[in-house]
């Protein structure tokens, strides 16, 4: 449990750099359009593979009960209903603020408060809410394969980490850029953005800590719930970053698909890693 838990640690470390390197980069400047979504498109391709190769499988195997699928997809149906729920209330994903931008370069006393503090707070909690459920899902993730021998010993939730590693500097972006363009000063923004990259950190040790201490049979039913709830999550998210840009633009189709399209990929490759562990592991 201990190499275990370091492992733990230094997925939470990156996380916590990745997080607060997106907040930087928000405060220097906002990425262009084109970047941004060939961005999105990747790590939108490689969330949705894990959702449907790594969450779900690893959920259902988890749920036990002849009626598993049907609680697993309950759970998965769940994830996407509380995530549509929480963009609906508060519409806090949105990662490119290319136009924004530019209006405030061009602009900026007419353009430095274009939303309320209202607006903003609302922001802030749906991303907190959104960034406590990825540092339960991998809390979980790594806790459900310790418990059921390891797919990968040495890098437990590996997929679920590189799925939130690097979604996460996308989320910080977007938080420090909205409290920038509500006119907030510098100190708020890098507050802000320190208080962000903690939050995912400190909800994946206390979900690991918390399945650590109950019964092994318990924890494991329980990670499965949560981990097909997390698939639905992670549907949802994708979908939400990929939709908008196919109804309402055209531009760099080819470039947006192949970007997607590696982002799968990646995801199946680490699925194919997973599989030859087991292999491995059952065998010897």
């Amino acid at each position: 449990m201990g190499a275990d838990f370091l492992v733990l640690l230094g997925y939470c470390a990156a996380i916590f750099a990745a997080s607060m390197l997106g907040g930087r980069i928000s405060a220097l400047g906002a990425l262009t359009h084109t970047r941004t979504q060939v961005v999105m498109s990747l790590v939108a391709g490689l969330i949705l593979g894990i959702a449907l190769y790594h969450l779900l499988p690893h959920g259902l195997e988890r749920i036990p009960g002849p009626g598993n699928i049907e609680k697993g997809a309950l759970g998965c149906l769940l994830g996407v209903v509380l995530m549509v729920g929480l963009q609906r209330l508060f519409q806090f994903h949105q990662h490119d603020f290319s136009s924004e931008a530019k209006a405030l370069r061009t602009d900026p006393p007419h353009s430095g408060k274009t939303l309320g503090a209202g607006g903003v707070a609302g922001i802030i909690f749906g991303l907190a809410v959104h960034t406590i459920i990825e540092g339960v899902v991998l809390g979980a993730s790594a806790q459900a394969m310790i418990q059921h021998g390891g797919e990968i010993e040495a890098l437990p939730g590996l997929a679920a980490f590189l799925a939130i590693l690097l979604h996460k500097p996308l989320d910080a972006y977007s938080i420090v850029f909205v409290v920038r363009l509500a006119g907030m000063s510098r100190s708020v923004c890098n507050w802000v953005n320190l208080g962000h990259a903690l939050l995912c950190p400190l909800a994946v040790l206390a979900s690991f800590w918390i399945g650590s201490q109950l019964d092994a049979a318990v924890a494991g039913e329980l990670a499965g719930y949560v981990l097909c709830f997390a698939a639905g999550t992670f549907l949802c998210v994708a979908l939400s970053d990929l939709l908008p840009e196919i109804h309402f633009h055209t531009h760099d189709r080819l470039k947006l698909i192949v970007a997607f399209l590696i982002g799968i990929a990646l995801a199946y490759a680490l699925h194919l890693v997973e599989a030859g562990a087991a292999h491995h592991h059952h065998h010897h």
